[in-house]
């Protein structure tokens, strides 16, 4: 049961904080270096770190309310 709200968590988060770091990288690299690129290796790792721990850090959140 908590595996898979941990799972549909991943699902969840990832893919939204994969999208932001896209946009923040290419921005950041438009705006201050005047190369407007991705950083595939920083958003790739900043999602899985971010998907896997929120959805952790929820899970065990709702059992010390218990």
């Amino acid at each position: 049961m908590y595996f898979k709200q941990i799972v549909l968590g991943f699902l969840l988060i990832a893919p939204i904080v994969l999208i932001v770091s896209f946009v923040v990288t290419y921005l950041y690299g438009a705006l201050v270096h005047g190369i407007g690129m991705l950083e595939w290796e920083s958003s790739i790792r900043l999602a899985v770190v971010f998907g896997i721990a929120l959805p952790v850090i929820r899970q065990l959140d709702k059992r010390k309310a218990l």
